[in-house]
């Protein structure tokens, strides 16, 4: 890479924001180029490095118009609707987008596959490349064990997140579901409660657990007669899901445009 990709945070004042600021930091591929936050923060016209003890001198703004000229490479973990008014300043700015929001909307989603005609795009629930690789053996796994065993998806994050389930624990849904031939919309149980009846073969259960700073626990259980098969991750640090997006930042550094996710950055397909 000739020169360094210039990168935009979203978020920049928050737990996610202070592990992509401190990634980027470390890495000498990238350079911050500007640092996002909400109107009214407090942490606004401050060093975006400051909590962290570097001095970058990109200071922390909500002016998005400021912060995206020039840039390379915007890295969003924020909300949705944050992540929409991202999404149409880019494509003003020619800016690439790694989205790792999660909690869209059908309609918000077909916003950002229209964008990914115009501008390259990474769109993925989790960055990790451990779950990225587990959601390739869970795939593999329901198309083996298609016959005579249950399929649930238990997650468990901090008290803080507001989308259930995750959008990492739906995307390892939906790799089951293609493991067995069928649409996550056909099989997926979200809720149980009361006499609820057998368990229907066939079908995809979720169970989601709030509580506590937990950054982010999954396991896909295949629960068959006589055995039990379980995959999981467990992620201790931010920092794994920042290594991920940056990464992703770089495989978008040739791309004009398209929409990808983590299989792509990381030649899984």
């Amino acid at each position: 890479m000739a020169n360094p990709l210039k990168i935009v945070i979203a978020g920049s004042s928050g737990r996610m924001g202070h592990a992509l600021l401190a990634t980027v930091f470390a890495d000498a591929e990238l350079v911050l180029h500007g640092a996002l936050d909400r109107q009214a923060s407090p942490q606004l016209g401050r060093d975006a490095g400051e909590l962290l003890g570097v001095v970058s001198a990109v200071k922390i703004t909500d002016s998005i118009d400021e912060a995206l000229k020039n840039a390379d490479v915007l890295v969003d973990f924020t909300r949705p609707d944050a992540t929409m008014t991202y999404l149409a300043a880019c494509q003003k700015y020619q800016v690439k987008m790694i989205i790792g929001t999660t909690g869209f909307s059908a309609e918000q989603k077909l916003l950002i596959e229209t964008a990914a005609k115009h501008i390259a795009i990474v769109f993925a629930p989790n960055m990790s490349v451990g779950v990225t690789l587990l959601i390739n053996l869970v795939q593999s796994a329901a198309k083996v064990l298609n016959e005579g065993y249950d399929i649930e998806v238990l997650e468990m994050h901090h008290r803080h997140k507001v989308d259930a389930p995750s959008g990492t624990a739906l995307r390892l849904g939906e790799a089951a579901a293609k493991g067995l031939g069928q649409e996550l919309k056909d099989c997926a149980i979200y809720a149980r409660e009361g006499v609820t009846g057998e368990r229907e073969a066939g079908k995809i259960g979720f169970a989601t657990l709030r509580g506590g700073d937990v950054v982010g626990d999954h396991t896909v259980v295949f629960a068959g007669i006589g055995e039990r098969v379980e995959l999981t991750h467990k992620a201790s640090s931010r920092d794994t899901f920042a290594r991920g997006a940056l990464r992703a930042a770089k495989f978008l550094a040739d791309k004009k445009s398209g929409l990808y996710d983590m299989q792509d950055v990381l030649d899984l397909r």
